[in-house]
Parts: structure tokens; sequence; C-alpha cells
């Protein structure tokens, strides 16, 4: 952690640059403990500091990441984009950021903008993972590695290293969640659930999802969990761009549907915050059960924390952004100094990590993937967000808000 601690605090100088629908000024150019980014440099410190950020600068060599993030409409990407620009910069390197507004065909302009600008590498988080195969062959051609940011890019052999959280994980822990508030082991039920997917574009959805089911397939099949919609497979369930609008549509025909009635609904598992936020606000106008649903979620979106102090929401999974952009930054130095990164680079990671040579085939070859823990945040462990240095509790001490400010 000592090794992001200056970026840290670079992070919250940024803070009006990041978080919900912050402006960016480059976009036109298993419940386990996280690692925390709290700690603070003393004055007697600062000289080391300096100096420390002059040896990252010189190793740097002045060159430029190109960072292509989906979009500023999710939170999460504009915690993820603010929070990697600043940790580059504090290491030395020029930083090209742009958010391409949910459009494939503006992020391949986006890259291939940053490719004529000859940035030294590319870091993507895909907005289609299907969509980028010419471009990065023209990154490939042009010598410029890239990493795969959260998301797989399918179909090309320009990728070089895949950094995520272990996605079939996230589902899992949503999984054993359901499964431990029902008390599944022990009760008979049954209990009605339905599940809410992501975005079919995405590769990590159908992770999320299949870990999820996975989880809960076994009382699905003993009876215990029915599905009064029928809708099993993740292609009935996804989520068109992980909408909150859209998974409100869906949910409203769902208990419009199969629970206009007496019937109870228990659980709505959904992949993300995203689509958790559109589900909890259609069970609040227009679920006519007396019970409280249990509701997933990811992300740790500011609004969906709130519904889980309201008791909208029961939990979400968080994957921390300075982990993954701690890890991500490992990374990319060792490709920009010309090295070949492998598993021994994890004892430089501040973080919990594996390094996977078997797990993520893009369809042309096996991407070598660092993959991070996720954790699960309910109601009564909202601290440990607060102990990241990226949320705090308001002035109520009730919610927790982002520590970067928005202008």
């Amino acid at each position: 952690m000592k090794k992001f601690i200056a970026a840290l605090s670079t992070f919250v100088m940024l803070g009006s640059l990041a978080s919900c629908g912050g402006a960016s000024t480059s976009e036109s150019s298993k419940e386990s403990k996280p690692s925390t980014n709290t700690e603070s440099k003393t004055d007697a410190n600062t000289d080391e500091s300096a100096s420390s950020n002059t040896d990252e600068s010189t190793s740097s060599g002045g060159k430029t990441v190109g960072i292509a993030m989906p979009t500023k409409s999710l939170e999460r990407w504009n915690r993820d984009g603010e929070y990697l620009k600043s940790q580059f910069e504090a290491a030395g390197y020029t930083v090209e950021l742009k958010y391409s507004d949910n459009d494939t065909n503006q992020q391949n302009n986006d890259i291939q903008g940053m490719i004529a600008d000859k940035v030294d590498l590319l870091l993507i988080a895909a907005i289609d993972g299907n969509t980028l195969s010419q471009t990065l062959a023209d990154a490939k051609d042009a010598g410029i590695s890239v990493v795969a940011y959260d998301r797989l890019i399918m179909n090309t052999d320009a990728v070089s290293y895949y950094v995520s959280f272990d996605n079939y994980t996230v589902g899992k822990l949503q999984g054993e969640f359901v499964r431990d508030q029902l008390k599944l082991d022990s009760e008979a039920g049954p209990f009605n659930i339905e599940f809410t997917a992501g975005d079919p574009a995405d590769n990590n959805a159908g992770y999320f999802f299949n870990g999820a089911y996975d989880a809960l397939k076994e009382y699905i099949d003993a009876g215990k969990l029915n599905i009064p919609s029928g809708k099993v497979k993740f292609e009935q369930v996804a989520t068109d761009k992980w909408s909150t609008d859209t998974a409100l549509e869906n949910m409203q025909n769902t208990l419009a549907s199969y629970y206009s009635k007496d019937e109870q609904l228990d659980v709505a598992l959904c992949s993300n915050d995203s689509t958790a936020l559109g589900v909890a606000q259609a069970i609040s106008s227009d679920y006519k059960g007396k019970n409280v649903p249990i509701v997933t979620g990811q992300d740790g979106d500011i609004a969906n924390l709130k519904n889980i102090v309201d008791g909208k929401q029961s939990m979400t999974v968080y994957k921390n952004v300075s982990d993954e952009a701690g890890v991500t930054l490992e990374v990319s130095k060792a490709i920009l100094s010309g090295q070949t990164p492998d598993g021994s680079l994890i004892s430089s990671f501040t973080a919990e990590a594996t390094y996977d040579t078997e797990s993520y085939d893009n369809g042309v070859k096996v991407v070598p993937s660092y993959l991070l823990v996720p954790y699960v945040i309910t109601k009564d462990n909202l601290d440990v967000l607060v102990d990241t240095g990226l949320y705090k509790w308001d002035s109520d001490n009730k919610y927790l808000e982002s520590t970067a400010e928005t202008t």
C-alpha cells in the first residue's frame, strides 16, 4: 500500500473530477478485508515522498498511457478512470483518458486517436469486447501493448494482459449471500427468486450470472428455490448497457405478470448496482407483497449504498478500484520497462490477487490474467468502505458519500 500513498493524495486533490457524473478534463483529449489507502505522509516524510516521485518520473521515461473507459453515465467508470489517471500521473506518466459514451464506434475512434498520438500503452475497458479487433490490430502493428481492464477483449491476439476481479466469484458471493440469508441448507422453502443480469456485450456479465446461478443451482433443482417467470438463462434476463431504466421496466413487467396477486418475491438477484437500482425502484412502486425481498448488487455506487442503509437493497459486492488500479499500474510499469510480467509480479502487489493463464480465452488466445478478490458489503460493515479512503460518512453519520467532491 505504501507504493500508492502519494497517488491517493493526488486522487483526493483531483476530487472535482471523480465520482458519479464528475466532469473530466481529459475526456475530450467470501467477505475478505480489503486493502486500504488511508495512511498519510507526515511533514517529516515530505522530502522522501518528493524523491520517490522524482524516481518514478525518471523510470517512466516520459511515456504516455492511453486509457479508454466505456462511459461517464455509470458511477464506477468515473471512479476507475480518474483514479487510474491519478495513479499513472503520480508515477510520472503522461495520460490520455477518454470516455466513449457507451458508443462502440466512438470507442474505436478514441482508441485510433490514441494510436495516432503514439501512446506507449493502451489500457482499455471495452464497451463491447467483440468490436475492437481491427483497431487493436492497428495498435499491434504500431508496437503498442494493450492491457484489457476489468472486461476481457475478445477475438484478438493484440491483448497482452487482462486485469480484473474474479468475476465468477462476484456472482458466487451473491448466490452464497442468498443461500445464507434464506438458510437454504436447513429451510424447506420454497422461496421465489428472479434474476437480473447484465449487458450481453460485456464479457463479465456471463461470469457474474453463472457464478450466482451455479451457487444456487442445487436449491433450484431441489425445489427450494422457484423461478416463477421461468427465466433461467442469461439471455432471458440480460440488461442492455446495464441500464437502470431497462432493469426497472423489466422488473415491472415481471411483477405484473407473475406477482400480481399474493405471490411473494423473496429474492431479486441483480448482477450489479445500476440494475439493482431499477429493480429496487420497481419493487417499491409495483410489488404488492408485504415482505421486503433480498436485492443483491455489485460496485458500491453511492445511491445503492443509501438503499442498503434504507433497507431497499441487501448487499453489494465491492471491487476496490484502488486495488485494481494498483495492480494495473504494476503490470503496466513492467510492460513499459521492457519486462514480461508473470506470476512473480504478484509479490509487488499490496492487494490479494492470483495469476491465471488458463481461464480467459478470448477466442484467439488465452490471455494471461491478474484476478483480484471482491468482497461483500452489507449494512453491518459499511465502515470497510470508509477504510479504503474512497468513501466517508456524511455529516449526519448515516449515509456514505465519495471522498471526492463533484462539481
